[in-house]
């Protein structure tokens, strides 16, 4: 898997930034399915960084679960923080990039 995230105080600058975001998706029961890695990969051509809110009902470990999100994704997996999953992947465009 890509790192993208180059150092500690990077990695903080992103964190900080996804406290004031809303989680944009859901996992539940179904968990991982094509369709949400795709979506996943969609909202992240424009954003990057992305929350994931992760449902009571929803049996899997939030870290291995992290993980296959990111690895399926191409995207770094930042932080978990209760059942809220946070993504990053950089912009394609270096102008664009705000870390």
């Amino acid at each position: 898997m890509k790192s993208y995230i180059a150092d500690s105080k990077m990695r903080a600058r992103i964190r900080s930034a996804a406290q004031s975001i809303d989680p944009v998706f859901s996992i539940g029961k179904n968990a991982l399915t094509p369709e949400f890695t795709h979506s996943v990969e969609e909202y992240m051509e424009k954003h990057e960084i992305m929350k994931i809110n992760v449902l009571k009902n929803c049996d899997e470990d939030l870290r291995e679960l992290g993980n296959t999100i990111a690895e399926r994704s191409n995207t770094e997996l930042v932080q978990i923080i209760g059942r809220k999953i946070v993504l990053y992947k950089p912009a394609k465009e270096e102008k664009n990039r705000a870390f």
